[in-house]
């Protein structure tokens, strides 16, 4: 116990957290871009996978409640994934004065590193936050974003998930701040992904360009499936 609690409290524990819940949350965002996918296939078929989410592990667990579970987990992965980066940015920059690198120095060293996307990681955190917020009361709470009623929630154990997706990206407000919170966790991603190797110890200059190909692969096809989705239904690709 005492060795679990020594290592929460190190930096390397706290990189720990910041690494596995960033797993978490790359993995959900890969599931969610794909089920989003599903719209392309109409309105049933994207209403009956969205149905089917409230019912996963039927019988097992009831009517959303292994949903909940899952939302719970993804709550708990972003707070400790916020909580470790900004104690450990807090951590850094308190050594960085110690030893009296200025802020000019410490942006010099990350362009060396990841570039623009490490120096904005801070900045787009907090656009990716105010994202998640506004994505919530937007999609699944149906309370911003919308018309009077233009919002359908259930009704009867039927969902118009896909009614809800296009009247929400239709509003071009909506899918400007969709598209540019995606630029932002772009950005997020690319430098994630950049660090997790060098965590791992696998930043030896030999590999060095192997490690941002994929870290910019691992990005594209998260985020530019998800820039697509708005766009489509702006354009009338995906409509009522």
């Amino acid at each position: 116990m005492t060795g679990v609690l020594t290592l929460y409290r190190s930096s390397i524990g706290k990189k720990v957290i910041m690494a596995v819940t960033g797993v978490v949350l790359v993995g959900f965002l890969i599931v969610h871009m794909y089920g989003n996918t599903k719209m392309f296939y109409g309105p049933q078929v994207f209403n009956d996978y969205a149905a089917g989410l409230r019912d996963l592990g039927h019988p097992i667990f009831g009517h959303e409640h292994l949903l909940w579970v899952m939302r719970v987990l993804l709550l708990a992965s972003v707070v400790g994934h916020i909580w470790s980066a900004t104690v450990l940015t807090m951590q850094s920059q308190k050594s960085a004065y110690a030893r009296g690198v200025t802020k000019v120095k410490r942006y010099e060293k990350k362009q060396r590193r990841t570039g623009y996307a490490a120096y904005t990681m801070r900045f787009g955190g907090v656009v990716i936050f105010l994202f998640i917020i506004f994505h919530l009361l937007n999609f699944t709470f149906g309370v911003a974003g919308y018309s009077a009623g233009e919002y359908i929630g259930e009704q009867g154990g039927v969902y118009n998930a896909y009614n809800n997706v296009v009247r929400g990206f239709s509003h071009p407000l909506v899918s400007g701040f969709y598209i540019l919170a995606m630029l932002a966790l772009g950005l997020h991603l690319f430098h994630g992904v950049w660090s997790a190797f060098q965590t791992l110890g696998l930043n030896n200059e030999k590999y060095t360009g192997t490690w941002r190909a994929v870290a910019m692969l691992v990005t594209a096809i998260i985020i530019l499936p998800n820039i697509f989705f708005p766009i489509a239904v702006m354009s009338g690709i995906v409509h009522l």
